[in-house]
């Protein structure tokens, strides 16, 4: 039996590292693939470039992320869909603890409110699908977390412990160190921090996948 649950634990953090593995493939794209067709750094693209790199990245984070959720369906018959318990009123405090932190936090790194200054800089076409990019990156960072979540709660029997948070913080916060190019190590902390208030979120929502992807998309974007 042991055995046994070491296997099934083995088989969603594989699952989960897929997921984190899928999120990795935009810098296939940004820093190698797309410089070479379009002749010219990320930086230097133009807004329809810049579009064209987020439709292509949602649609490989699309494709990954149905695989693996069908995959845990039917392999593992682990639905990431299905009904939770409804949240008590301290759950919902928490939350919102949760989401005021995290704008006060953005508010300061950016020195002002995020939201309104991406606008400004791009333009209302570019900040439309930017925010596209957005909403599926949190879906497949969830990925990261549910799964990851699931294996160690397999191994260690401890339910309560934001497990999947923790491994969001070591893997997708951690690369944020160089995700632009340079360290980063601002960027980083911030980064690992939401990664592991993600895993708290989606305890406190008891594993509700939809309410969990909402609140976190909040966080990331405030």
């Amino acid at each position: 039996m042991i055995l046994v649950n070491k296997g099934k634990g083995l088989n969603y953090l594989i699952l989960s590292l897929l997921a984190f593995s899928g999120l990795g493939l935009e810098a296939l794209l940004a820093f190698l693939i797309e410089p070479m067709i379009y002749g010219l750094q990320m930086g230097e693209w133009s807004v329809r470039q810049n579009i064209l790199h987020w439709c292509i990245t949602c649609l490989l984070w699309l494709l990954i992320s149905s695989f693996l959720i069908k995959y845990a369906k039917n392999k593992n018959k682990f639905d990431i869909f299905e009904e939770t318990k409804k949240m008590k009123l301290w759950q919902w405090i928490t939350v919102v603890i949760f989401v005021l932190f995290s704008f006060i936090l953005s508010y300061f790194d950016w020195s002002g409110f995020k939201i309104i200054k991406e606008f400004v800089y791009n333009g209302w076409l570019k900040f439309i699908f930017q925010y596209i990019y957005y909403m599926v990156e949190v879906a497949l960072v969830l990925q990261i977390i549910v799964f990851a979540q699931k294996a160690i709660e397999i191994w260690t029997e401890k339910q309560n412990i934001p497990w999947g948070g923790i491994i969001c913080a070591l893997t997708w916060g951690a690369v944020h160190l160089v995700s632009r190019g340079s360290f980063d190590v601002s960027n980083c902390i911030l980064s690992a921090l939401s990664g592991f208030m993600f895993g708290c979120v989606y305890l406190l929502t008891n594993r509700d996948i939809k309410k969990s992807w909402l609140i976190s998309l909040l966080i990331f974007v405030l």
